[in-house]
């Protein structure tokens, strides 16, 4: 019998990296006197097996299944109409703490949350993400979006061990009021400074104009993964060979545990789903780039059905002024001018912008087929980038446009029929 437990969150929903229809991660803490458990594995798979015993006795649940042989031994249930699943483990303090970390990694920048949520959905809904059949998890998904932060050009995010320097899960032991405090207090401050550098250079990209990248530095992941390793820790590709924590290689993908090194967060992935993976991000890069791709298209590659219906229903149904309309059929995109070259991120995120229905409805109403307006509206920072070459934009300078190039800085666009791209010369 457990006396004195609490149970406690962990995973997405305290890293702040949650979908309403995720996991709910939930953690048994035991009563140590206020001191960090140091509960061996069978302990603990004692533990669960007493919870699967009492939850079996209480009844109405769909479904539980004991998975006692992974890394961290959980029970996962399912209960409710809708369904509510989920995973109980116990004293999982550490993974509580890395959750935590993700969340305050997001203070860095606003744009890693928002692209950590399409990432996971997309893979979702391209069915990469279900450990259970050799594809990613949740959290190794988080952490390519980090190492992608950490790598672009210009970083957004520094290497790991420049915030957290040691093993984080080395650390939590003694008091657990204390521990949490001293790892929470260091990670802060080492935060803070970095925000404080003004001497580094700033990343100015759209969040599509990131998960367009984010598409390119994967795409030859599964033939790059015979050679390296992905590290958020030291924020590099690691050469496996000469990397004496991974050694011997045991693992199709090895994706590092930044906060738990050496462990590998991708261990789940097999040989052939990681060509699968590939497959994937590839097929997604051609859809993007391709001239008849229509914004049906676009949620049909990036969200899951249900929620692809919601979003179009809202978009086709509204108006800027709330009025309601009839949906547009589908259509092609605008086309933009023609290039020898293949399309630079900048202009494959315009096309992915564009893909949204106001933009299609503002051409329709407007008679105008150019590309009209990229902005991500990220919580932090205005990070806006110019998606269209001048030339596709003969209304630049044209007076109309100067006054609504004034509108726009004023912040007063809400209105305006035809937004229009800023040059670079002219962003701050």
């Amino acid at each position: 019998m457990i006396t004195g437990a609490t149970v406690e969150p962990f995973g997405s929903f305290v890293s702040n990296l949650f979908t309403p229809w995720g996991d709910l991660d939930i953690t048994v803490m035991l009563d140590y006197d206020s001191y960090i458990s140091s509960a061996g594995k069978k302990r603990k798979l004692s533990l669960l097996g007493d919870v699967l015993r009492a939850l079996k006795e209480k009844g109405g649940w769909w479904r539980l299944q004991f998975i006692p042989h992974a890394k961290v031994p959980i029970l996962k249930f399912e209960k409710g109409r809708p369904a509510i699943s989920g995973d109980i483990s116990i004293d999982n303090l550490g993974g509580q703490m890395k959750s935590k970390c993700l969340f305050w990694l997001n203070q860095i920048d606003g744009r890693f949350r928002p692209l950590v949520l399409l990432v996971k959905e997309w893979a979702k809904t391209q069915n990469i993400n279900s450990p259970k059949f050799g594809t990613l998890n949740s959290y190794s998904l988080s952490l390519l979006v980090l190492f992608h932060f950490q790598t672009c050009e210009p970083a957004i995010f520094p290497p790991l061990q420049a915030i957290y320097p040691t093993n984080l899960v080395d650390d939590l032991t003694g008091v657990r009021e204390t521990a949490e405090k001293t790892i929470a207090d260091l990670f802060h401050a080492n935060i803070r400074r970095f925000i404080a550098d003004r001497s580094r250079p700033v990343n100015r990209s759209s969040l599509s104009e990131l998960f367009v990248s984010f598409l390119a530095k994967f795409s030859t992941i599964s033939l790059k993964a015979r050679d390296f390793g992905i590290s958020p820790f030291t924020g590099q590709w690691e050469e496996i060979n000469n990397n004496t924590r991974w050694f011997p290689r045991t693992f199709a993908l090895y994706v590092e545990d930044p906060f738990e090194q050496p462990a590998n967060t991708a261990r789940t992935v097999s040989v052939r789903n990681l060509d699968r993976i590939q497959e994937v991000i590839q097929r997604t890069q051609l859809t993007i780039l391709s001239p008849n791709l229509t914004w049906i298209d676009l949620h049909q590659l990036l969200v899951k059905p249900e929620l692809s219906r919601v979003i179009l229903f809202r978009k086709q149904n509204q108006n800027g002024s709330g009025q309601m309309m009839h949906p547009l059929p589908q259509q092609q995109l605008p086309q933009t001018r023609k290039h020898v070259h293949s399309p630079s991120a900048p202009v494959i995120a315009a096309r992915v912008q564009s893909a949204r229905p106001e933009n299609q409805l503002r051409s329709r109403i407007n008679g105008n087929h150019h590309i009209h307006g990229l902005s991500s509206n990220p919580k932090q920072g205005t990070y806006s980038n110019s998606a269209v070459p001048e030339e596709s934009n003969p209304n630049k300078w044209s007076k109309q446009g100067m006054q609504q190039q004034q509108q726009q800085q004023r912040g007063d666009v809400t209105n305006s029929r035809q937004q229009l791209w800023r040059p670079r010369s002219q962003q701050s």
